[in-house]
């Protein structure tokens, strides 16, 4: 056995059945070793959607995927959507190949510093020196992944192609969050019990859902506090019969606006409300002055445990969670807009849908009119690097097959990985990918006033606009094997998204704006 065969063994034996590839000529060996049927493979015609594409997998499914990238330049096409997947804390395994190791002496046209590529954005970076090193190295790089990591395990190719023995077997050990201290955890009890004025509760990772958002919402119900989450999650569970979470704005001075009358923050696997940038004489801490912060849970603790432990402390164990009622769909008519279009998406989200939301302009202010809306997961941009939405709706439909995925994107985001759209039509993907094309860089002009500029000058003007030419997403698509529709008012956005969700396979609704 060579040693890509120990490899894909090994990954498959320590649960990653899944990788998503753009290979090049150094993982020929790996290449046929997917032959595996146990492994499944994924073509993906760039390696930003290979990356989201693991992002996103690992959203949903809660472990890993591997990806497979072609040397150095091939890792950094990638890096941008690995950059996402690590704030979102997303586990990834990234197998990178490399020259021969008897050939980097020569500094070949390929031949990179990979490692310095690989370390800002692994948590775990491993080199297999042997081919008898590939399984073990496979084995401890998906451990590294598993709990959220991402982790990056480059391959030469006298690695992949040498004699690599039998692989053994290696324990399978599953992540387990850490357990707050009990006194942190009574300290934040005591400061709830004597608090003046308002509490916020923020909330983020796992506790956005299943247990810990169930606790959350009977915290709110004992307390009287009112939840939310940052900007952007990596995940929520939303929707009829959950627990609603509001989210503190965007720009600073809404943000501001929504935190003023807090005089307690109380956070749980997340961090204190930070500014997405930095402005001239605006804050980057958000908390309004003498508002006390209260860390519940860190990132890597268990939030639900954290929550618990709250509310025993608070003798409210029994107490119902807060829940939200089903709104009564509303078909929109008419125009296109913010509004109309977040209440065409509340009527005809289906339930259990997953929401991918790389929404930005179209639906930073109005994805709360979608609270009511039939259950549904919604994913966000963890990490702020475009071109995030069809990637890793990608990876979530092939981790969820049996749901719907829903991947909402403004036409620039779009246009930095539209390659996705040929991986769904490939893989017959349940994806409606919704592009809102209002034919600019709308977050640019947005962001050019809040420095304070008053007029855009015709030269910077240009370099906000993206219609000359204008871009045809319908065609783009069908040109990529995927069915498209472009759609000019409300109620016909709604039909058109209807159908989608009723029907198997990819689809794209371009929303000309």
């Amino acid at each position: 056995m060579n040693g890509a065969e120990s490899l894909v063994k090994t990954l498959v034996a320590q649960g990653v059945q899944t990788c998503f590839a753009n290979p090049g000529s150094s993982e020929m060996h790996f290449l046929k070793a997917l032959d595996d049927p146990a492994m499944r493979s994924v073509l993906c015609l760039f390696e930003g959607v290979a990356t989201g594409a693991a992002d996103g997998f690992f959203r949903m499914k809660g472990a890993p995927a591997a990806t497979l990238l072609h040397l150095g330049p091939g890792l950094a096409n990638g890096l941008a959507n690995l950059h996402n997947a690590r704030k979102a804390g997303s586990g990834v395994v990234n197998i990178v190949g490399d020259h021969a190791s008897h050939h980097l002496q020569f500094d070949a046209p390929l031949a990179s510093d990979l490692d310095g590529i690989a370390r800002p954005l692994s948590h775990f970076l491993r080199r297999a020196n042997s081919p008898r090193s590939v399984a073990p190295e496979a084995a401890r790089t998906v451990s590294a992944a598993r709990p959220g990591k991402i982790a990056t395990l480059i391959l030469p190719g006298d690695a992949s192609w040498g004699e690599a023995g039998e692989p053994q077997n290696f324990p399978v050990e599953a992540p387990t969050p850490k357990t707050p201290p009990s006194k942190r955890i009574e300290s934040v009890a005591r400061a709830l019990k004597k608090a003046e004025g308002p509490v916020l509760v923020v909330l983020g990772g796992r506790a956005c859902r299943g247990e810990g958002l169930e606790l959350a919402g009977k915290l709110a119900t004992a307390t009287g506090c009112r939840l939310a989450t940052q900007f952007f999650s990596a995940r929520i569970e939303r929707g009829a019969g959950r627990v609603p979470l509001e989210r503190i704005p965007y720009f600073v001075a809404p943000a501001l606006e929504f935190l003023k009358n807090f005089r307690h923050i109380v956070t749980v696997e997340t961090g204190e409300p930070v500014a997405f940038f930095s402005y001239p004489e605006s804050p980057s801490l958000l908390k309004p002055e003498g508002c006390a912060l209260h860390m519940l849970a860190e990132k890597d603790e268990d939030g639900a445990a954290a929550l618990g432990m709250l509310l025993s402390a608070l003798g409210a164990q029994n107490v119902a969670a807060r829940k939200q009622e089903r709104a009564e769909p509303v078909v929109p008519n008419g125009k296109l807009d913010p509004q109309s279009i977040a209440l065409a998406l509340a009527a005809a989200i289906p339930e259990n849908a997953i929401v991918v939301d790389e929404s930005l302009t179209t639906g930073r202010n109005s994805m709360g009119l979608t609270l009511g809306a039939a259950p549904h997961d919604m994913i966000q941009n963890m990490g702020g690097s475009i071109g995030f939405s069809t990637p890793v709706a990608t990876g979530a439909a092939l981790a969820c097959p049996d749901r719907r995925v829903i991947c909402m994107t403004g036409d620039g985001s779009a246009m930095y990985t539209i390659q996705s759209l040929w991986t769904h039509a490939r893989e017959n993907l349940d994806i409606t990918t919704i592009i809102f094309a209002n034919r600019e860089y709308q977050i640019l002009k947005a962001e050019y006033a809040n420095m304070g500029f008053q007029e855009i000058g015709p030269q910077a003007l240009a370099m906000m606009e993206i219609d000359r030419p204008t871009l045809d997403f319908v065609s783009l698509a069908k040109g990529m094997g995927v069915p498209a529709f472009r759609v000019a008012t409300a109620d016909t956005f709604h039909r058109v998204l209807k159908k989608s969700c009723a029907e198997p396979g990819p689809m794209l609704i371009e929303v000309c704006l």
